[in-house]
C-alpha cells in the first residue's frame, strides 16, 4: 500500500444528464467525494445508480453535465492521465499475446521499444502470470485474463487504479482468489500506485476490501452515506467486526420501509419519481416470504440473509425492494419482517397467491399506467415499441426495455394482461389475443 499522502481527487457537485427535454434524464446528481493517497474506496450502489458513470467522469472519458473534477487540486481537462481503468469485461485483444496485450499499455504512452519488454514481464511476474507471456486470450481462464487485465492497468503506472466491478464477470473461486491476491500486492506496497477506487454491488466485497465505503442510491444517483472500514488486513468475515460493519451497511442500503404513497411513486408523465419495478422473478419472491414466514416472529437480520438463502447481495435488496413496494414486507434498522398481507401470501395456495400478487400489482403505478393506456387503446392492445418508447421519457433505454419486460413477467404471472411474443403485442387479459 502506498504511504503517500494528500487528496488525489475531488469531485465537487458533479451531476451527468442524458438526452434532452422530455427525454432528458439525470443518471447521477450533486455528487461530491474525495480520495486520499493510500486509499482503498469503494462505491457501491444498485445497478442504474451511476457508479460506473462516476468511473467514467473520474478518469477523464467523459465530461460531467455540470460540477467540477480536480486532480491533485487542478481541474480535469480531457482523459485523466493519471489514472488507469480495469473493467469489467476482460477487454483483451485476442490476437495479441499476454505480454503483448501489456506492452500495448505502454506503447500508447510513448514508452520507449526497449523498455516495454522487461516491465510487462516484471508486472505479469507480480500478478502470478510469470510462464504465460506467449499465451494468448483464449488459453486463459477468466481469473487469469482478468489479471492480465490488471498488469495491463498497472504497466503505465497510474496514481490511481479504477476498478469497474472487475470480479463480476468471474465464477465465485476465480473471484475470491483474484480478491485476495490484489489485496496482497496492494497491502505489501508491490503495485505502482498511489489509490485504488473500486466500483460494486456487492456489499461483502466491498467490506472485505475497502478502507472506506460510500453508499449510493439512484433515482438519481448520489452518494447517501459514508461507511469507514477500520479493520486490518487479512480481514475475516466470520469476525463479530466484519459483521457490524457489514450489517450497518446492508441497513443503509435497505433504508426503511416509508408510507405507501412513497414506496409506490408516481405513474410516467406525473410529476415526481416513478418507481422502476425491482428485477426479479416472482418465484425468488415467493420463496423469500415462505422463508420469512418460518421464523420466530416473521422477522429476519437482512445481513444474514445472504448466508441463510445464499443469494448475493444486490439480488437480494431487489427482493427486499419488490416485497416492500407489494407491501409484503416492513423495513426498519437493518431488519426485514412481513406484513400480515405477506404472510397471508406466503401461506397461500397458487391460486390464492396469484389473485393477492394481482390486486397489489393493479396498485403500482406503473401497472395502472399500464392497464389505462391498454382500455384506452383499439382492441385493448399496445404494440412493445410503443410502451418501451414511452417508458424512455421516464428511463434510460436500456432500463426502459428491462421495464417492459419485468411488466410482461408480472403481469403474466397475476394474470391482469398477456403478451404474445411473436407480434410483439400486450393485452389486457380478457382481450384475445391472436392464436390464444
Amino acid at each position: 500500500m502506498s504511504t503517500g499522502n494528500g487528496k488525489l481527487l475531488e469531485l465537487r457537485g458533479v451531476s451527468q444528464a442524458y438526452g434532452r427535454g422530455e427525454r432528458r434524464f439525470t443518471a447521477v446528481e450533486k455528487v461530491n467525494l474525495s480520495l486520499n493517497a493510500g486509499e482503498y474506496v469503494a462505491l457501491l450502489g444498485p445497478s442504474g445508480c451511476g457508479k460506473s458513470t462516476l468511473l467514467r467522469i473520474i478518469s477523464g472519458l467523459q465530461p460531467p453535465t455540470a460540477g467540477q473534477v480536480l486532480y491533485r487540486g487542478q481541474p480535469l481537462q480531457g482523459v485523466n492521465p493519471h489514472a488507469a481503468i480495469v473493467f469489467q469485461t476482460f477487454a483483451l485483444f485476442p490476437w495479441l499475446t499476454v505480454q503483448e496485450n501489456v506492452e500495448v499499455a505502454l506503447k500508447a504512452r510513448g514508452i520507449p521499444t526497449t523498455l516495454r519488454s522487461p516491465r510487462a514481464v516484471d508486472l505479469l511476474d507480480r500478478v502470478g502470470l510469470d510462464g504465460f507471456e506467449s499465451a494468448y486470450p483464449r488459453e486463459l481462464s477468466g481469473g487469469m485474463r482478468q489479471k492480465v487485465g490488471f498488469a495491463r492497468a498497472m504497466a503505465v503506472e497510474p496514481e490511481l487504479l479504477c476498478l469497474d466491478e472487475p470480479f463480476s464477470a468471474l465464477d465465485v473461486l476465480s473471484a475470491e482468489s483474484l480478491r485476495g491476491e490484489l489485496l496482497e500486492l496492494w497491502t505489501g506496497g508491490s503495485i505502482p500506485t498511489q489509490a485504488i477506487l473500486m466500483v460494486t454491488h456487492n456489499i461483502d466485497e466491498a467490506v472485505f476490501m475497502a478502507d472506506r465505503i460510500l453508499v449510493m442510491d439512484k433515482g438519481p444517483g448520489r452518494v447517501v452515506a459514508e461507511v469507514k472500514v477500520d479493520l486490518p488486513h487479512p480481514r475475516d468475515r466470520k469476525s463479530a467486526a466484519f459483521a457490524t460493519v457489514s450489517d450497518r451497511v446492508y441497513a443503509i442500503l435497505a433504508g426503511q420501509t416509508e408510507a405507501e404513497s412513497v414506496e409506490l411513486g408516481v405513474a410516467p408523465g406525473e410529476p415526481g419519481r416513478t418507481r422502476a419495478l425491482p428485477d426479479v422473478d416472482v418465484n425468488d419472491l415467493a420463496g423469500l416470504l415462505e422463508w420469512l414466514d418460518g421464523l420466530p416472529g416473521n422477522r429476519a437480520d437482512i445481513y444474514r440473509l445472504t448466508d441463510d438463502l445464499k443469494v448475493d447481495s444486490s439480488h437480494l435488496l431487489l427482493l427486499i425492494e419488490a416485497a416492500e413496494l407489494l407491501g409484503f414486507a416492513h423495513v426498519a434498522t437493518g431488519d426485514i419482517t412481513l406484513t400480515p398481507l405477506g404472510e397471508t401470501f406466503a401461506e397461500a395456495s397458487i391460486l390464492g397467491r396469484k389473485a393477492i400478487f394481482a390486486a397489489r400489482l393493479r396498485r403500482v403505478p406503473l401497472f395502472k399506467w399500464l392497464l389505462a393506456l391498454l382500455k384506452a387503446s383499439p382492441r385493448q392492445q399496445l404494440s412493445h415499441a410503443v410502451v418501451q418508447a414511452a417508458l424512455e421519457l421516464e428511463f434510460l433505454q436500456g432500463e426502459a426495455e428491462r421495464q417492459v419486460e419485468i411488466a410482461i413477467q408480472w403481469g403474466r404471472y397475476g394474470e391482469i394482461l398477456a403478451y404474445d411474443d411473436t407480434g410483439g403485442m400486450f393485452y389486457l387479459e380478457l382481450a384475445v389475443a391472436p392464436g390464444v
